[in-house]
């Protein structure tokens, strides 16, 4: 590196430098931000002449700023850095046009050139995103580079670049780079340009990849002893009691059953995870800039104001959530995002590598080996502080979901109680809600749906519009706390954030399709049963429904296919394009994928002989491989 190490971090937003074509180049030191001038997350939004540039002051935000004020075009949006180098073409705003983007290897006989977009991988410096950056001069020992979010310190008088790599042309004329960073890896460079000699063919994967494949145990490796989950463990031993012994399927004959996907489907899945992330975010704020889309997910009035300033403040802070996919050679599909109270955790975490180590299954490798770890790791970066409460329901299946966070939790280095049900809460002498043993309660992570305390805040007022729209949520009440009491508290921090109510809202949907309509990954889905849908067939799904309640599927005839039961019928419906669920030997599966902090973190596989997956089907384990 030749940027001045000596120099100072300098404040969020100080201008570093201009790069080549007079762009600048800002500090992204987020913690040193000025929230008078970014009180929420819509001030972090970059644009220029109404084109979104991405998020201030990101190395992507640059280089899309960059190629735009110097070429005239931008790339897709992307969830990480990384991304980029899978990407075909660019868009030029003047006319919409299409051009070619070529992707090269470091190590290319075709050298980097000044306007190539450098990719490093993801890992070491660049863990989770990869980077991108600007090619800006091009020498046979070095290359320069112009970059955001990467020093955070102003240029050196006279210096118009970020860092200098150090090159070398190997024999057979490859330009090789080394990365400043000895843990991170440069992934190559993408030029626009129509001449692929040297390129990298950058070809979808083969649709029979995504093919899952139903396996059966020999059984050879198998124990004698018929307990393997360690009931030492509190949460394995709520777990053995849940499920009325040590097992992971509730069926005899499915004990001995897996199912395997291929390391190139779980490549599409992490990726597919990550951008929908991205795209579920950008859905959700775009639905808290416009109150008539607010109104079709049925939230009081009165909680509104709240849930901009969850989003606002606590856009970073969601721990986990859960992606409900369609995958086979038709493709994948998602279906819908639980990020409020997701489970399966442990099951994928850990029940599922505990039943292949007993029953000796050692086909390829289990799909949510790094859950655990990703946990922990996104609870030391939380900003909880002080002791957190899990508040939990009575259910046999959240005792022992809470009790697997909760060892996460611990491991995090943060103290933690549960609290199961609400018995017992009390108010003090500081209008705060306290726990049975006195102490404020002040950091929640909660196994109950926000919609249930919402459902509190529907009875109380007797569902009157003008009611829910007065409703105070702060106000210490006569009775004894309830969920509502504790959850939409001020100064009462809850994991998830409020903000989650709108993403996990199947009135996404709709929404996500308007935005992105076309889009690989989503159904068609609409307020209104269009003709559209109607032909091709389509799915009744309540707003806020959950565990599979309510789900009415019809063919493209409208005759009714299946339909399923549940305590959501009063709730607003959406159309969603009716895509079944692959059956794979008789049974119907669903891959799910989990995020936590926003980043996908492995998988696990729900079977059912029906085709909506609800609370009570089976998860049965899921092995990635090779090849399948």
């Amino acid at each position: 590196m030749t940027s001045d190490t000596t120099a100072s971090v300098a404040t969020f937003g100080t201008l570093l430098g201009m790069a080549l074509g007079g762009v600048p180049v800002y500090s992204s030191d987020y913690d040193s931000v000025d929230e008078t001038e970014f009180p929420n997350r819509h001030a972090y939004r970059s644009y220029v002449d109404g084109v979104y540039m991405g998020h201030k002051w990101q190395c992507v935000e640059f280089a899309r700023r960059w190629l735009y004020l110097n070429k005239g075009y931008v790339f897709d949006d992307v969830a990480m850095a990384y991304d980029i180098f899978q990407l075909n073409s660019v868009r030029v705003i003047a006319d919409e046009r299409r051009l070619p983007l070529k992707s090269f290897l470091n190590g290319s006989l075709r050298h980097p050139e000044v306007g190539a977009l450098l990719i490093w991988s993801e890992g070491g410096e660049f863990e989770i995103t990869g980077h991108v950056a600007v090619v800006s001069e091009v020498y046979p020992d070095r290359l320069r580079i112009v970059e955001q979010n990467v020093g955070h310190k102003v240029w050196p008088e006279g210096q118009n670049y970020s860092r200098e790599l150090h090159a070398r042309i190997s024999e057979d004329g490859g330009y090789w780079l080394e990365c400043s960073f000895g843990d991170a890896s440069i992934l190559g460079w993408v030029i626009q340009t129509d001449d692929d000699q040297y390129s990298e063919v950058i070809e979808p994967e083969d649709p029979q990849l995504f093919e899952l494949a139903l396996r059966h145990v020999s059984g050879k490796g198998q124990s004698l002893r018929a307990s393997w989950l360690n009931v030492a463990n509190p949460e394995e031993e709520a777990y053995v009691a849940m499920m009325g012994g040590h097992k992971l399927a509730t069926l005899p004959e499915d004990e001995h059953k897996y199912m395997v996907m291929s390391q190139a489907a779980e490549r599409v899945l992490k990726r597919a995870t990550n951008e929908l992330h991205a795209l579920f975010m950008h859905a959700t704020n775009y639905v808290l800039q416009n109150e008539a889309l607010l109104t079709h997910f049925n939230i009081p009035p009165s909680i509104w104001p709240k849930i901009h300033q969850s989003w606002d403040n606590r856009r970073n802070q969601m721990i986990t959530g859960r992606f409900d996919f369609s995958m086979s050679s038709r493709g994948i599909k998602v279906y819908e995002y639980n990020c409020d109270s997701a489970s399966c955790y442990m099951e994928a975490g850990l029940v599922q590598e505990k039943w292949a180590k007993h029953h000796g299954c050692h086909d390829g490798k289990s799909s949510a080996t790094k859950l655990v770890r990703n946990l922990i790791d996104a609870w030391k970066n939380s900003k909880v502080d002080g002791v957190l409460h899990i508040m939990q329901d009575t259910d046999l299946e959240e005792n022992y979901h809470a009790l697997f966070m909760k060892r996460a939790i611990e491991k995090a280095g943060i103290h933690c109680k549960i609290i199961k049900g609400v018995k017992g809460l009390a108010w003090d002498k500081d209008g705060d809600v306290v726990d049975p043993e006195g102490e404020k309660i002040r950091w929640v992570w909660k196994t109950w749906a926000w919609e249930t305390a919402l459902d509190q805040i529907r009875a109380e007022c007797d569902d009157d519009e003008q009611r829910l729209r007065d409703y105070q949520t702060d106000v210490p009440r006569d009775h004894a706390p309830r969920l509502v009491d504790v959850l939409l508290r001020q100064g009462v921090m809850v994991y998830e954030p409020l903000w989650t109510l709108i993403p996990s809202n199947k009135a996404i949907l709709p929404v996500l399709w308007q935005l992105f309509p076309n889009h690989p990954y989503l159904l068609n889905a609409s307020f209104d049963l269009t003709e559209t849908l109607q032909k091709n067939g389509y799915v009744s799904k309540p707003i806020a429904g959950r565990c599979g309640f309510n789900i009415s599927l019809f063919d493209g005839s409208q005759a009714l296919v299946e339909e399923t039961e549940g305590r959501f019928a009063h709730q607003d419906q959406i159309y969603q394009e009716l895509w079944k669920l692959p059956n794979v030997e008789g049974y119907n599966a669903q891959v799910c994928t989990f995020s936590v902090a926003g980043h996908f973190a492995g998988s696990c596989v729900r079977v059912d002989p029906t085709l909506v997956i609800t609370k009570d089907s089976d998860l049965m384990a899921l092995r990635v491989a090779d090849r399948i």
